[in-house]
């Protein structure tokens, strides 16, 4: 069984969107006590460092990051949206816990091309998939996985970077970066039409782009049939040297915010799947990034099933 580095920090529970929000602290706490309570998977915390306006400026500009950073208030709230879509906030502990997110991925890299372990998981908030090159939506500022795979092919020469989404959302801002960009393969399956709207399966790319758009009520063991024929089999064609996963709990049958009826172990076995192409293609080399998942039950069963997923 493999080990499994996860990677978070305590400021990212310091993110604040206001009472009622969906993607609040509670969903990194009961993450967090999920896996702090198995024993039965060979799992190592460590915190996660700051990520550098550098490592962040392969994707996103630096005037946008400055931009972002400057609308952060001394206190309360700041919208980045206009009404009626406000629903991506500012508070004033956003800074570190951007920083964090990002920096997790960063510390990841590191680990797998290190050697140290295979797997790696970024138990962070705020997500990052969203998040487009000069635009933040969707609760995302900086995204997360787009900034590592720069980082793996500007500082490892890492030519073939597979992206691999399964929040129930379509991954608008990863497409959007990499969509003429054949050095990286985005594969998303999420509900459709659905936040953001984006993720037809017409939206091709340079043939480097996979979108598997599919119905509300949607079953788990649909699911996963669509999920390998159209995602991973692709994927396995590409021969990737990593993988990326944008890890959305979100289409569980208990998420508030979609319409979508996996199961917590449908989890296992939809990473079980990943982790035979990465065994097969990229020594088995994975970093997992937290992004959706709303229902606090739903997402701390599937996480430690995703986890153990990881492990095998």
């Amino acid at each position: 069984m493999e080990k499994i580095i996860v990677y978070t920090h305590s400021d990212c529970l310091l993110k604040n969107n206001g009472s009622n929000h969906p993607e609040r602290k509670e969903r990194l706490e009961v993450v967090l006590e999920a896996i702090e309570g198995i024993n039965d998977v060979d799992v190592e915390i460590k915190n996660a460092p700051l990520a550098t306006p550098d490592h962040i400026a392969s994707v996103h500009p630096e005037a946008y990051l400055g931009a972002v950073f400057a609308m952060i208030p001394t206190s309360g709230l700041a919208s980045v949206e206009q009404e009626p879509y406000a629903d991506t906030f500012l508070c004033p502990n956003s800074e570190e816990a951007i920083l964090r997110a990002c920096g997790a991925g960063i510390a990841a890299a590191e680990c797998v091309i290190q050697g140290d372990v295979k797997r790696v998981f970024c138990a962070v908030r705020p997500p990052g998939h969203h998040a487009e090159t000069t635009r933040a939506n969707g609760f995302c500022f900086v995204n997360n996985a787009a900034v590592v795979a720069r980082y793996l092919q500007n500082k490892h020469q890492i030519k073939r970077v597979a992206i691999i989404d399964f929040d129930v959302h379509h991954g608008n801002g990863t497409q959007e970066i990499f969509y003429n960009d054949n050095s990286v393969l985005y594969g998303s399956i999420h509900e459709y039409p659905l936040f953001p709207g984006t993720g037809s399966e017409t939206e091709t790319g340079v043939g480097n782009i996979f979108n598997a758009p599919i119905a509300a009520g949607t079953s788990g063991q649909d699911f996963l049939k669509i999920f390998n024929s159209r995602i991973l089999d692709n994927v396995d064609k590409f021969q990737p040297e990593i993988i990326l996963l944008s890890a959305g709990f979100d289409a569980h049958q208990r998420d508030p915010l979609a319409n979508i009826n996996l199961e917590s172990r449908d989890y296992f076995s939809l990473t079980k799947d990943i982790v035979d192409i990465a065994n097969r293609h990229c020594q088995g080399r994975i970093i997992s990034f937290l992004e959706g998942g709303y229902d606090l039950v739903a997402l701390a069963e599937s996480v430690i099933e995703h986890l153990y997923g990881l492990q095998e």
